[in-house]
């Protein structure tokens, strides 16, 4: 492999690297705390959500690690061409699950939305995907419609929901690969969590835990038209 090749595909290495963060932080909103509802928790639970956030903290530091021990790897074997090929491939593949393009399965939960006293809205599907994504997961499906860094919710009526331009009513069955007892946890909180709050509001909740949720790769076309790679002089 020539110099220039493997400086290319280093710099899609990261570039892939960057693509995961962005689609990690696309969902991110800052939201106000229902101070109100904390102040009315009991200690036991209280206790439990920060052991669950704990438990979370470790595992992102176990996955930073993990990061670091991959990019040494790389370095390492780029000393000949076929290594630098083989973790090229590796990572290029990890990079298309994680952006969508590919049917992806693993442990995790799948939950339904359904109109009851009130009906779904898109706000409410998004606030889903939000939490979903900070309770670790790995890939989302509304509907059978991936979830990805470029999805757009958008609703045109009542009951009437658009994901990316795909029309879809109720019931909205939300799946998630991750794992089970962070991303269960995490919206099971007893007052502040997503199934406790929406229960509440009139919007009928289920939530299952799944050992193998398969989730389809995304229809959507992907466009890069505006970010250009750095160049260092």
């Amino acid at each position: 492999m020539k110099k220039g090749k493997i400086t290319m595909a280093i710099s899609l290495f990261f570039v892939c690297i960057l693509f995961m963060a962005v689609m990690f932080m696309q969902f991110k909103t800052i939201d106000e705390t229902d101070i109100t509802a904390i102040e009315n928790m009991r200690e036991t639970e209280l206790r439990e959500a920060i052991s669950t956030w704990k438990a979370k903290y470790e595992e992102l530091e176990q996955r930073l690690t993990q990061v670091n021990t991959q990019i040494s790897e790389y370095n390492e074997s780029i000393e000949t061409d076929k290594e630098a090929s083989e973790v090229l491939d590796k990572e290029l593949d990890s990079s298309n699950m994680l952006v969508g393009k590919t049917d992806v399965e693993g442990e995790g939960i799948v939950v339904t939305l359904a109109d009851q006293e009130d009906y779904v809205r898109g706000s409410d599907l998004l606030e889903l995907v939000n939490e979903l994504r900070y309770a670790g997961a790995e890939a989302i499906s509304i509907n059978d419609i991936r979830v990805t860094n470029m999805t757009y919710i958008a609703e045109v009526t009542d009951g009437y929901i658009y994901v990316d331009g795909q029309r879809t009513t109720a019931p909205f069955v939300v799946k998630a690969i991750g794992n089970q007892t962070y991303l269960s946890s995490s919206l099971t909180l007893k007052n502040v969590g997503f199934v406790d709050k929406y229960t509440n509001s009139g919007i009928r909740v289920t939530l299952e835990k799944q050992k193998n949720v398969k989730i389809l790769k995304t229809n959507q076309e992907m466009s890069v038209k505006y970010i250009e790679e750095v160049v260092s002089k």
